[in-house]
């Protein structure tokens, strides 16, 4: 199982990921541009004194991402998809796809991989998207207790 932010946007939510991360053992992979320097305060801030138990691997671009990884083992998560991220079936070695926080994934990514794209349904008007951290930690968890990991 991986965690992939693609263009994160804002720091504390990507050290929270980072935290979430150590606490799972899965990998982190963030895909370039990121919103935010490497080494920014409020990134390490959030992610504590774990990052030394995070794998974090960096992408340059999502091309780059995508010439290193079996694109069927990409699953997409958006509020703009239609089915559950319950219906998923997690597999091992997975890579759960987040996008970037003010924006989503973009609309022909999810389009192109309608089949692996997954939403968190929210039942309240008024809200228009969860935190990315918590969509994250949403989605991993189900994947690892639907693999029997938790």
């Amino acid at each position: 199982m991986h965690v992939v932010l693609y263009h994160p946007e804002i720091p504390p939510n990507t050290g929270s990921i980072a935290r979430l991360c150590a606490a799972t053992n899965i990998p982190l992979h963030l895909v370039a541009p990121l919103g935010f320097k490497i080494d920014d305060k409020h990134l390490k801030r959030a992610g504590l004194d774990y990052w030394k138990y995070v794998d974090v691997r960096l992408h340059d671009s999502w091309e780059d991402f995508l010439r290193k990884h079996d694109r069927n083992q990409l699953l997409y998560f958006s509020k703009r998809a239609t089915q559950s991220y319950t219906q998923a079936r997690y597999r091992e070695g997975d890579f759960l796809v987040f996008g970037p926080e003010t924006r989503g994934l973009p609309q022909d990514l999810l389009d192109a991989n309608a089949d692996r794209a997954y939403r968190i349904p929210m039942m309240g008007e008024g809200v228009r998207s969860l935190n990315l951290s918590n969509a994250v930690s949403i989605v991993l968890y189900e994947a690892l207790r639907q693999l029997g990991k938790v």
